[in-house]
């Protein structure tokens, strides 16, 4: 039995293997979130609503069908919090720790798999990568975790009360995974600025990439020699800051312009920038909120779907197209308005590889959150469009933010959104190479010829 698994996993491209692993999970998933003790007493979930919030979870998205307060027992927080982590940090990430552990070796193909699973473009370094991946990840939850629960002391009359929701809020916003036991997600705190800052630095932490904190970490522990070497960054790194906070002060901009006579009307400044602050950062795939987002104007809205859709940074929690693509694409669009090609920042030159790969990206992903609207629209016609739109590149971004019409939905529109969180787990790029398969190189070519376009 086993040496037959092993001849079909063979035969599969790395991506197709890291699906399955991710298809695993959700299995497995499933069977914990129906074990005996892990529901309320009296509380029943259908099995597809199960499926779904294993997806959600597998996927940190966030998006749920049931309220999660109500439904599950403690046991079932602790369920919930193992799954986000999983599917948080990485099914390789995951497995490769448990091996280090036991003091496997780490073979040819299971590096090449954390490599498709992170993003990577080399198999050198990869178990360093994973080592400290867990080592960062772990230790910014366990802060996070110790920070809240004591602050929700004032919350709560138990400690272990206020430990348990400092512990599932920290790993759900570090994890991206948009879940609260609090019943509203974070709305109980929105007038507690604390909570909200701790809550962004944590989502901002696991969504701008895990090669990012590795390499601020390495600047910030060198060596007393080292130092006097000035620190190279690279390009990545660059290039995913910058466009990570450009899109979180374009959010908040955009959010205070447009509400400032709708929803901030009578609130006052402070509390204003707070709401826009936090739900400009939510968006980046964290999924909590400190207010009923649909309360906000139609442009809010849009906006927010926008930035859904551009999710976190590759190599990260989150989902999306990524911040690294959209980077991308608005370079290329800049240099080719200026009759150039070749597009450069921060003195080193684009692979074209990756703009072209960016552009199929986005591409892909707009035809498929576009026909999943329409599906949705057939089935659910009775929500209107903007909340499709909303939770579908909600469910793409693995964001979970929704407009409330979540557990409204049919069975086939739930599971469109279960296939697009699914997707925007595993990345469009190992979807396109699960369809595409192996890479082939062409052994001939036809006579190229000029078309009109534009």
């Amino acid at each position: 039995m086993w040496k037959k698994t092993r001849d079909i996993l063979d035969k599969l491209t790395p991506a197709q293997v890291i699906t399955s692993y991710y298809l695993l999970a959700v299995t497995v998933s499933v069977l914990l979130l129906r074990l005996p003790g892990v529901h309320k007493p009296g509380v029943k979930v259908d099995f597809i609503d199960t499926v779904f919030t294993a997806i959600s979870a597998v996927s940190v998205t966030g998006l749920s069908v049931v309220n999660i307060s109500e439904t599950y027992s403690v046991f079932g927080y602790f369920v919930i919090m193992a799954i986000l982590q999983f599917g948080g940090v990485g099914i390789m990430a995951i497995g490769t720790f448990f091996w280090m552990i036991l003091g496997r070796k780490i073979g040819l193909r299971s590096r090449k798999l954390i490599m498709v699973d992170h993003n990577q473009f080399a198999l050198s370094g990869l178990v360093h990568l994973i080592r400290e991946i867990i080592k960062i990840i772990f230790l910014i939850e366990l802060i996070g975790a110790i920070i809240l629960g004591f602050h929700f002391l004032k919350y709560y009359s138990s400690w272990e009360e206020a430990m348990l929701q400092g512990l599932f809020a920290s790993i759900s916003a570090t994890t991206n995974g948009g879940m609260d036991i609090t019943g509203n997600s974070l709305v109980p705190y929105a007038g507690d600025y604390f909570v909200q800052l701790i809550n962004i630095l944590l989502i901002t932490l696991g969504a701008i990439g895990f090669p990012v904190l590795i390499e601020v970490k390495q600047y910030l522990f060198r060596k007393r020699e080292e130092q006097e070497i000035p620190f190279r960054f690279t390009l990545f790194t660059k290039l995913t800051t910058l466009t990570f906070a450009g899109l979180l002060v374009f959010g908040t901009i955009i959010i205070l312009i447009f509400e400032f006579q709708h929803y901030f009307k009578g609130v006052t400044w402070h509390r204003s920038f707070f709401y826009a602050f936090f739900q400009s950062a939510t968006t980046r795939s964290g999924g909590l909120s400190t207010m009923d987002v649909s309360d906000f104007s139609m442009p809010t809205l849009l906006v927010m779907s926008l930035m859904m859709f551009i999710g976190a940074s590759p190599s990260s929690v989150g989902g999306g197209i990524r911040t690294t693509t959209f980077a991308l694409n608005i370079l290329f669009v800049y240099y080719f308005a200026k009759g150039k090609m070749d597009v450069k920042i921060f003195n080193r030159e684009l692979h074209h590889n990756d703009i072209m790969k960016s552009l199929v990206i986005t591409i892909l992903a707009t035809i498929m959150c576009f026909m999943s609207v329409v599906l949705i629209s057939i089935t659910d016609s009775q929500h209107e469009l903007i909340e499709i739109i909303f939770e579908v590149c909600s469910a793409f971004g693995t964001t979970g933010l929704s407009m409330g019409i979540t557990a409204e939905l049919s069975d086939f529109g739930k599971c469109i959104l279960m296939i697009l969180m699914f997707i925007g787990r595993i990345g469009l790029t190992s979807f396109l190479f699960i369809i595409g398969g192996k890479e082939k190189k062409a052994n001939y070519h036809y006579p190229k010829e000029r078309v009109i376009i534009g």
